[in-house]
């Protein structure tokens, strides 16, 4: 006799709904969620069945577009899995960028310059805000309220407009190199970075005021999805969602990176998990970031914005074509000619979502032996369909989208 959890859940569903039927005749009903739905930020599917508005049961489907992206990069040199990176968590390329070259750089041992970690970190920081800005701002489209999104939306754009000095891409930044950056950033950054910082905390002050007192917010929100801490550390949540439910941990205060011990930040937790919470420790995860680029801005120290490895770092192109040195290093880093440890390391940086780590074992060849990438949406996703159960189906939209889960990340 075969168990019915093996049975696809639509099977399993139709038995259950011939077996019960409510008082009032009525009858449950199965309810595809995604995997194309206006709420579901990407492809994933949720099979509920239902009692009218009422989730009794759930199961997800994942793996839409899943890319084997660690698979891939067993055939690719360390230099080339950068561009994989960016399609994880695309609302916030650069901290997928930054931790794959830390991740590098920690194999080699190269110490990286002061002024590109500071610059690293104003970076990823602007990248958290535009994630959270995201994640919020949908929140509240997703209970009712377009004005908020349609509001910050465009300092979104503005941030993407500072990558595109930076690196030259928009969304898939494929930010920096091996050692730090691959050019001194433009005075037309740091002056598009300077009027970031002049409007958008007046702009982010309103959204605050829209949402957080908001009475058909707080209905929406306040006791929805809630997660114990302890619920929380079971299913290996971290980030934003962890901190909610009141654990202060955050992997740049716990195992600082980047000169992130330099800067002085709170790590702003909630009480109940919920989904009001979460959203409030996001908006104030913004307002710390701001501080953090600003003491950057004010700390920067002059210098080398790439450290001196030119095993591993490509010579400039006109160099290549008029030094012979240049020639020769330029043939051996993309030959893959340059000796790599042995080694085994794991490092992790505090992504958007959560702690973003990869755990890289070398063989001494020009790739990866196998590359594991603890992705957070990935992990804190198994939590869903508990926190949704015996919840209203408009519930579970608002819960989805206050956990920020990104199908890039999620099946990668």
């Amino acid at each position: 006799m075969m168990s019915d959890l093996l049975l696809p859940p639509e099977h399993r569903y139709a038995k259950i709904i011939e077996q019960t039927r409510n008082d009032d005749g009525s009858e449950l009903s199965i309810l595809n969620l995604g995997p194309t739905h206006p709420a579901t930020h990407g492809i994933f599917q949720n099979i509920l069945l239902m009692d009218g508005e009422r989730i009794l049961d759930a199961e997800p489907t994942i793996g839409y577009i899943h890319r084997a992206f660690e698979k891939i990069a067993e055939n690719r040199p360390f230099y080339q899995i950068n561009v994989l990176t960016d399609r994880m968590n695309y609302c916030s390329s650069p901290i997928n960028n930054m931790a794959w070259w830390m991740t590098v750089e920690k194999l080699l041992e190269i110490e990286v310059p002061k002024r590109a970690q500071y610059l690293r970190v104003i970076v990823m920081e602007l990248a958290r805000i535009a994630d959270h800005l995201i994640c919020n701002s949908i929140l509240g489209v997703d209970t009712g309220a377009y004005t908020g999104f349609l509001y910050v939306f465009q300092f979104r754009e503005k941030i993407y407009e500072i990558y595109e000095e930076i690196c030259g891409a928009r969304l898939t930044t494929n930010m920096g190199r091996i050692g730090g950056f691959e050019r001194e950033w433009s005075d037309e950054a740091f002056k598009k970075l300077d009027t970031f910082l002049i409007d958008f905390p007046i702009a982010w002050k309103e959204f605050e005021n829209l949402f957080e007192r908001n009475r058909i917010f707080i209905d929406r929100t306040v006791n929805v999805g809630p997660i114990s801490a302890e619920k929380a550390m079971q299913y290996g949540f971290t980030g934003p969602n962890l901190r909610a439910a009141g654990i202060d941990y955050d992997v740049r205060k716990a195992q600082p990176y980047s000169s992130y011990e330099d800067f002085e930040f709170d790590v702003p937790v909630g009480k109940s998990g919920d989904t009001y919470d979460r959203f409030c420790v996001r908006n104030a995860e913004v307002w710390e970031s701001l501080n953090i680029i600003k003491q950057a801005l004010a700390k920067l120290p002059e210098g080398p914005i790439h450290a001196d490895v030119p095993d591993y770092y490509l010579p400039p192109k006109e160099d290549v074509y008029n030094n012979m040195e240049s020639l020769i290093y330029h043939f051996k880093i993309v030959m893959g000619e340059v000796p790599v440890p042995v080694a085994e390391i794991y490092h992790a940086v505090e992504g958007g979502n959560g702690e973003l780590g990869f755990y890289l074992i070398t063989d001494g060849s020009r790739t990866p032996y196998r590359l594991k990438m603890r992705r957070p949406c990935y992990i804190y996703y198994q939590a869903y369909t508990e926190m949704i159960k015996g919840g209203m189906l408009s519930d579970a939209i608002v819960i989805l989208s206050s956990l920020n889960v990104i199908a890039g990340e999620l099946d990668a």
